[in-house]
């Protein structure tokens, strides 16, 4: 039996990370593909308990160390538990970050560093690898008027500030310089540019 396509979605907070999510989980709906939609952190009874630790805002004491670990720890259950039994059953999976986010937001924004997060995701995801992944890559400023537009209250990381999203960003920017799986996709067009833009990209690997 063929093995599942892996496919995740990164970015920074306001980028259109989720809206470009949704359409491509309806294209794959239209396009009659087996597939399952999960996220990160959670997608798991644990990994839920373990999301609403690290976006509380009242957790603004949680060191950074502390907080790689509890996503690390997200991950490593929703490998074990969903994403692994279902590409290997030959079901696609659409996964809304993965661990290019951790790269990203602890090894680079939060001064961890690439060594160790590198480490601990391979422990994590045991050598899971996406096949392709959409960075959606915009400014800061364009992705806070985006995020306030929502109108929706800021977790814990959010709260941070552009300064932090910033480094995020740089840090994406680094790991897609080190890995062609990721795909940069100019976040500041249309919805449609962006989607057709995406699948672009999907037609090599489905």
């Amino acid at each position: 039996m063929a093995k599942g396509v892996f496919i995740t979605f990164e970015g920074i907070d306001g980028c259109g990370k989720s809206t470009q999510f949704m359409r491509v989980s309806e294209y794959f709906k239209e396009t009659g593909r087996k597939f399952i939609v999960v996220r990160e952190p959670g997608g798991t009874t644990v990994g839920e308990k373990i999301r609403e630790i690290l976006l509380d805002k009242k957790n603004d004491s949680m060191t950074s160390l502390a907080e790689l670990m509890l996503y690390e720890a997200a991950r490593a259950q929703i490998t074990e538990e969903v994403i692994k039994p279902a590409l290997e059953e030959g079901t696609s999976v659409l996964c809304d970050r993965f661990f290019d986010s951790t790269s990203a937001y602890q090894g680079y924004a939060r001064g961890l560093g690439s060594e160790l997060t590198d480490t601990l995701n391979k422990i994590a995801t045991a050598g899971v690898v996406p096949d392709m992944t959409f960075l959606l890559d915009l400014d800061t400023e364009v992705a806070y008027k985006r995020r306030n537009t929502r109108g929706e209250a800021e977790d814990r990381l959010e709260a941070l500030g552009n300064s932090f999203q910033d480094k995020v960003r740089a840090g994406y920017l680094e790991c897609a310089k080190k890995d062609d799986r990721i795909k940069v996709i100019d976040a500041s067009g249309t919805p449609d540019e962006i989607f057709e833009e995406i699948k672009r990209w999907l037609s090599e690997i489905l």
